[in-house]
C-alpha cells in the first residue's frame, strides 16, 4: 500500500496530548500493515515517520510493549508482537463472550441519544469500508465498539476488554485484510444494528457474537498462513525489514 492509502502518521505538535499522538501514531501504523508482525521498530524511521524526537519514540515504544503490542528482544529491539493462532483464537474466545454481552446489555441500557450515535457511527463505518483507507476503517470500527460499550454501562465490562484492546485491534485489522471480509462484515454489523435498535438483547448477543466468531476464522487463517510460509524459508533467513 501507499502512504496515501495507508494515512498520515506525522503527529500535531500540541504539549498536552504529544505523548499520546505518538502512541497513537505508531499503534497506528501497525494496525494498517506499515510494520507487520515480527518486523523491527528502527527508531530513526519512527522518528521520521512521526517527526518526533527519540525521546518521546522510547516512551511511546514502551507504553506499546506494556499493552502487549510490541516486544523487546535482546540485541534487535523492539519487533512487532506475532501472535500464534493459538493466542489468537484464546482471544477470540473472550471477545466473542464479551462483546456479545456488551450488545445485549446496549439494548437493555442505552438512551435513545446513545442509540442514534451508533446508528451515526454504523453509516460513517460503511463508508470507511466501502472508500476508506485502512487507518480509516479501523477507526470507524473502534469508535462503534465503543459506543456500543458506553450504551452498554458496565465499567467492569470495558475495563477487561480495554486489558485485551491493543490485540483485539491487531487481531481485527488482520481479519479486515482478507478479501471481501469488508462486505460480509458491513452485513453481519447491519444485523446487528437492527437487533439494537429493535431493543432485542437476545438478537444483539447472537449478531455481536457471531460476527467475532466470523472475523476469528478469517483471521486465524491469516495467522496460519503466516506460519507456513515463515516455515517454508531457508533456515537461518529472516525478513528484510528485520535486518535492517
Amino acid at each position: 500500500m501507499t502512504q496515501q492509502e495507508h494515512g498520515d502518521f506525522k503527529v500535531q505538535r500540541v504539549a498536552s496530548v504529544l505523548r499520546h499522538g505518538v502512541t497513537e501514531s505508531i499503534r497506528n501504523a501497525i494496525l494498517v500493515g506499515r510494520f507487520r508482525p515480527g518486523d523491527r521498530l528502527p527508531e530513526r524511521e519512527l522518528c521520521e515517520m512521526t517527526g518526533v524526537s527519540r525521546t518521546l519514540v522510547r516512551e511511546a515504544l514502551r507504553q506499546l510493549e506494556s499493552e502487549g503490542l510490541i516486544m523487546v528482544i535482546p540485541h534487535r529491539g523492539p519487533v512487532v508482537e506475532q501472535l500464534t493462532p493459538e493466542q489468537a483464537r484464546g482471544i477470540y474466545q473472550v471477545r466473542e463472550e464479551l462483546e456479545g454481552l456488551a450488545c445485549q446489555l446496549f439494548c437493555e441500557n442505552a438512551t435513545e441519544e446513545q442509540l442514534a450515535a451508533v446508528g451515526e457511527a454504523f453509516k460513517a463505518l460503511k463508508r470507511a469500508l466501502t472508500h476508506g483507507t485502512a487507518l480509516e476503517q479501523i477507526a470507524g470500527k473502534n469508535a462503534f465498539y465503543q459506543l456500543v460499550l458506553d450504551g452498554a454501562g458496565n465499567e467492569a465490562l470495558t475495563t477487561t476488554l480495554r486489558l485485551l484492546n491493543s490485540r483485539v485491534m491487531l487481531l481485527r485489522s488482520t481479519s479486515m485484510q482478507a478479501p471481501g471480509r469488508a462486505k460480509h462484515s458491513v452485513a453481519e454489523l447491519s444485523d446487528l444494528l437492527s437487533a439494537l435498535q429493535a431493543r432485542d438483547g437476545k438478537a444483539a448477543r447472537a449478531a455481536g457474537s457471531l460476527h467475532v466468531r466470523n472475523a476469528s476464522v478469517v483471521a486465524i487463517r491469516i495467522l496460519q498462513a503466516s506460519l507456513a510460509d515463515d516455515s517454508e524459508k531457508p533456515a537461518g533467513r529472516v525478513r528484510a525489514k528485520a535486518r535492517a
